[in-house]
């Protein structure tokens, strides 16, 4: 019994070792490697950063509203309900409205008018289009475009992953991050990447939000389909290697050495 008693005390003595030199690690965090924008005060006050006007792409879904004076005459030119009224159609908002899907060739299918190219158009290039196209039919047309699946999508080490809906087209890096929550502490802030795809080539970029470069660079504004990805710490990829509730089962399996000890003798 004498001999077990030793053994148990020396077991637990080491399960309480290594507890706190795994609680030393995970303490062990630099804030070189959690501030973001370490460097800011060397950011030059005008920002080379320029922000591009979104262009169509295939695969886009845009909602266009046509409204004119005479609102029977525009009725023809929206995609609503069959059952809707003119009556109605006056106070129909832009979400109620079908949308137009872009096709491969970058063309919609719109009433009346037909097939039109607007793939490579920003919005307000195509709405100078069809409201020219629109005159022949209608006296000052009002036409309203909107990129309705205009997104990015933000994955990894942050706070709430997922597929986030930009109303106004602009976003920037940092402000896509807020909206996912900003990142976990196991985030890897000096290795950020960002996935972007434009005239059908893929491309990517390693951001390191710790310092302020990226600021003037162009991938401060995301575009329409730019995803990130926050990679994860080395303390969080070598917990990977044990369960995270390993500090857990080695606090109750502490207890039970002591409960054990306490008990033999």
């Amino acid at each position: 019994m004498f001999e077990l008693n030793i053994f148990i005390e020396k077991s637990f003595r080491k399960l309480l070792l290594f507890t706190i030199i795994l609680s030393t690690l995970a303490s062990c965090v630099s804030k070189k490697d959690i501030l973001y924008l370490q460097d800011i005060e060397k950011m030059a006050t005008n920002s080379d950063a320029m922000f591009s006007t979104p262009v169509i792409q295939p695969n886009d879904i845009l909602s266009i509203n046509v409204t004119a004076f005479d609102m029977e005459a525009a009725a023809p030119f929206n995609l609503i309900m069959p059952a809707r009224t003119v009556q109605e159609l006056t106070n129909t908002s832009t979400k109620e409205l079908q949308g137009y899907l872009v096709s491969i060739d970058g063309t919609i299918e719109f009433p009346v008018l037909g097939t039109l190219k607007v793939a490579g158009l920003s919005r307000q290039e195509l709405i100078e289009k069809m409201k020219e196209e629109i005159r022949v039919y209608i006296k000052d047309p009002i036409v309203n475009v909107t990129i309705s699946n205009y997104k990015v999508t933000v994955l990894g080490e942050v706070m709430r992953p997922g597929i986030y809906n930009i109303p106004d087209e602009r976003i920037t890096l940092l402000e896509a991050l807020g909206k996912a929550g900003d990142l976990t502490i196991y985030g890897k802030r000096t290795n950020i990447i960002l996935l972007r795809e434009q005239d059908g080539v893929k491309t990517h970029s390693i951001i390191d939000i710790t310092k302020s470069d990226f600021l003037n660079s162009p991938y401060y504004f995301l575009k329409q389909n730019d995803v990130i990805y926050v990679q994860p710490n080395s303390a969080q990829v070598n917990s990977a290697a044990y369960n995270r509730n390993s500090s857990v089962y080695i606090s109750i399996a502490s207890v039970l050495v002591s409960l054990i000890v306490l008990i033999s003798r």
